[in-house]
């Protein structure tokens, strides 16, 4: 008998490919979705159009008309409610969570000696104080009740954090920021802390493999919780430097500091500390390795964005919330070097013993002492 299969969501940057991976596998697969955006699946794919942002678990339950599934896999919508609705439904229950469940990784204030490097699936999350940052204790709240359910045999649960998701059909591309810089002719890129801040990201491909080694692997995987992310993360600096590279594009990068340069939020979006997943526990307990490695997923993501233009102040581009305001950024870059040509005249008198040994002067002009 032929197994069967819902995903939740099923049209972002991972789901497409859970969905191809799950039909190659036997499944009989359908995905409920908003139906707002159609994508190239299968032709044997059952569409449900629903809103997983339901009022109630019953909605859910309404909408999939009494059927009941081997496995469940919710990459979308109010996940709490999908929990509950999934109850008694399903064998296996599959949810995609998120990484700011740990402290300090969405509000850096909150770990003010910073994330651990790497930063483990045991890490601290926001589990005991709402007040610190709802929306990270509201996902730890979340992984709880769905815990909770699989302890009590309602499903076998696997959970996994997503960081940020790249590739095709991403909602919020934030690689755009620096592709759509490059296509409108941008001579200068203002680089937040230089560009050093390394985070870990995730091909939408790697993602799903991610997930899928879960669904061949139930007595491995069950009742565990799971990062992803690219084997190799990259600085900022290193992610400019390859859309430069793939799109035949060069340009001054002018290193601002951070906080001084709010025209690059949209694109350091959470500061300039580093947010590094540690996947050890997937890797050997899963067997996880890319399938996709990371500067070929960046030139994936970079070609489709150049054929899949978002609109300008369109759905994409509001997301990010970059405005694209290359009259303000030049004033910026034209501010921050007219104040380090100012500091370069302040007197300074280096210590000159075995100078050498230690550090390298910039090479400025400055005042006699």
């Amino acid at each position: 008998m032929m197994m069967k299969a819902l995903v939740i969501g099923g049209t972002g940057p991972s789901g497409p490919y859970v969905v191809r991976g799950l039909v190659s596998r036997g499944y009989k697969v359908t995905i409920l979705h908003r139906g707002a955006h159609e994508i190239p699946l299968p032709d044997e794919v059952d569409h449900i159009h629903g809103d997983a942002h339901f009022q109630a678990p019953g909605d859910i339950v309404e909408a999939l008309k009494g059927q009941t599934f081997d496995v469940v896999i919710a990459t979308y919508g109010r996940l709490r409610r999908i929990a509950e609705a999934m109850k008694g439904r399903t064998q296996r229950f599959i949810a995609i969570g998120g990484t700011p469940a740990y402290k300090g990784w969405r509000k850096p204030a909150l770990a003010p000696e910073g994330l651990p490097t790497p930063v483990r699936e045991d890490t601290t999350t926001l589990h005991d104080n709402p007040d610190l940052d709802l929306y990270g204790y509201l996902i730890v709240m979340t992984e709880r009740t769905i815990m909770e359910n699989h302890r009590a045999g309602h499903y076998q649960a696997t959970i996994f954090r997503y960081p940020q998701i790249y590739g095709p059909w991403q909602p919020g591309p934030r690689d755009w920021s620096i592709v759509r810089r490059i296509l409108d002719g941008r001579k200068r890129f203002i680089l937040p802390d230089g560009g050093l801040t390394i985070e870990t990201w995730c091909y939408g491909e790697n993602a799903a493999h991610a997930v899928l080694l879960a669904v061949d692997q139930p007595d491995r995987s069950v009742g565990q919780i799971y990062h992803v992310g690219d084997e190799s993360p990259m600085s900022l600096r290193r992610r400019v430097h390859v859309i430069s590279r793939i799109m035949g594009h060069e340009w001054e990068l002018v290193e601002i500091p951070r906080a001084l340069a709010p025209p690059t939020f949209p694109y350091l979006t959470h500061g300039s500390h580093h947010r590094i997943l540690d996947l050890t526990k997937i890797k050997t307990e899963l067997g996880y390795r890319d399938v996709v490695p990371a500067e070929e997923g960046v030139e994936k993501t970079v070609r489709w964005l150049q054929e899949n233009r978002p609109a300008p102040r369109g759905q994409e581009e509001m997301q990010l919330k970059d405005p694209f305001d290359y009259a303000a950024e030049d004033r910026f870059i034209e501010a921050f070097q007219e104040c380090i040509r100012r500091m370069a005249l302040v007197p300074w008198t280096p210590w000159e013993p075995g100078l050498s040994r230690y550090a390298v002067l910039p090479d400025v002009p400055r005042a006699s002492p």
